[in-house]
């Protein structure tokens, strides 16, 4: 980004200020808490947008098996909302979904129209893998919970189709991304 805004892979030394953006956001109850614990077992699962050495702001990729990911801990330093962060992050996480072959990304939030401009549509909640719900056992809105599913496909390939010049949908390319081929009008 022009501002000198870049996104990265989290290290390890990110994690206090990773527990103190995410933990603001919980103690308004928009954001479920993780522990210092939590951050450090998963912190490969996180992305950082930084400028300098200043982390304003994260987002994690988690897997729920080879076809579906979930968007986890968005969260932006709120004096760096408005600037791009959010959308170079959920850029970020839809490059490296797509580097593992991912065909879907969901996320549960309570900004919508965010997730809307960057391509994701509000689904059932009840179509999500089961395995999401082991965050919801902790979480204090359990039996209440106001957050939106959302989701976004990137490639459904045809089941049982031969594989052949005419192919839909192409192989990731040799650095990771998504090659999708051209398609010529009729």
């Amino acid at each position: 980004m022009s501002n000198g805004i870049v996104a990265r892979k989290a290290l390890l030394s990110d994690v206090g200020p990773l527990l103190k953006l995410i933990n603001d956001y919980a103690s308004q109850g928009i954001m479920l808490a993780r522990t210092e614990f939590e951050l450090s077992e998963n912190i490969r699962d996180f992305t950082v947008a930084v400028r300098g050495e200043n982390v304003l702001g994260c987002a994690a990729l988690h897997f729920y098996g080879p076809q579906t990911g979930e968007i986890r801990s968005l969260a932006v330093d709120p004096s760096e909302t408005k600037h791009g962060v959010g959308t170079l992050l959920m850029e970020s996480l839809e490059v490296e979904a797509a580097a593992h072959g991912l065909q879907s990304v969901f996320a549960f939030t309570y900004i919508p129209n965010f997730f809307g401009k960057q391509g994701f549509l509000e689904v059932d909640r009840h179509r999500l893998p089961s395995k999401v719900w082991k965050d919801c056992l902790r979480c204090p809105k359990l039996h209440c919970c106001d957050e939106i599913a959302m989701e976004k496909i990137f490639a459904v390939p045809e089941v049982d189709a031969p594989r052949g010049a005419d192919d839909q949908w192409a192989d990731a390319g040799s650095n990771g991304a998504l090659v999708l081929p051209t398609v010529a009008k009729r």
